[in-house]
């Protein structure tokens, strides 16, 4: 048989067969006078059988070990890891196409949000916040919100919305006041304003964790992104609900969040 002819039997390609030459799989078999290459059933069967490993997903380097041991171990060995992988694979698969079900059918309904996909713990946050269309706070908050829903752990991911659900009944009058200093300066009275009714809502867990503006990241883009009088009230707002957490271990003599003597109320 010539390179065509066996390539057509075992129904592989002659580049595959080619191929498996090159790699040391395939011995190469006598040529004729003419310099094209005679097959015989020997080959075949072992063409045969490199394409069988192959289609159950072995690589070339495996189908060679396999290929070498004439007692069989390392198929059986190879076979094991293999089923092993494919099990895990399946896993993934499965929890893949459970998180996908969800986000389907919002998608279908029509419910699915500007960023998503996203968590359904997100999802959940945002469906009781509602679209904002008309306020740029919103949509810098949701951006930010889909980046953490994205590179916060599962865990750490889950407790963070729920501490942030019990301030999504507030949302709507939240972003009206920080939208309302997007052209103030800092010292504008509107900014103590805000920063009261951010504090007021933040859970305490969660300011304790908020990072500082200065330590770098997504906190330093964060601020960057405000405008001078937004990132003072919000710089505030988590200052005030910090001193609120300590106001239980705090003494006479305790300094406000705001670095004043005497209390922060």
């Amino acid at each position: 048989m010539r390179i065509g002819e066996i390539a057509a039997l075992v129904g592989v390609t002659p580049r595959a067969v080619r191929h498996y030459h090159q790699s040391g799989l395939l011995p190469e078999p006598e040529r004729r006078a003419n310099g094209y290459r005679e097959y015989g059933v020997r080959d075949a069967v072992v063409l045969a059988r490199i394409r069988r490993l192959t289609e159950l997903g072995l690589g070339l380097d495996e189908v060679r070990d396999v290929l070498a041991d004439d007692e069989g171990r390392e198929l059986v060995e190879v076979l094991e890891e293999l089923a092993d992988d494919l099990a895990r694979q399946e896993a993934v698969i499965r929890e893949r196409r459970e998180r996908l079900a969800p986000l389907l059918a919002e998608a279908r309904a029509g419910r699915l949000p500007a960023e998503g996909p996203v968590s359904p713990e997100l999802a959940a946050l945002l469906a009781g916040v509602g679209e904002l269309p008309g306020s740029p706070m919103a949509a810098k908050d949701r951006e930010i919100l889909a980046l953490l829903d994205t590179v916060v752990p599962d865990a750490e991911r889950a407790r963070l919305m729920e501490l942030m659900r019990g301030a999504a009944g507030s949302a709507r009058e939240l972003y009206a006041l920080l939208d309302a200093l997007a052209d103030v300066t800092p010292d504008d009275p509107r900014v103590d304003e805000a920063a009261r009714a951010l504090a007021s809502v933040l859970p305490d867990g969660m300011a304790v964790e908020l990072p500082e503006e200065g330590s770098g990241g997504l906190a330093d883009a964060f601020f960057a992104d405000l405008a001078p009088a937004q990132s003072a009230a919000v710089r505030r707002a988590i200052g005030l609900a910090r001193g609120r957490g300590d106001e239980g271990d705090a003494g006479p003599g305790r300094r406000d969040p705001e670095g004043k003597g005497g209390s922060s109320r």
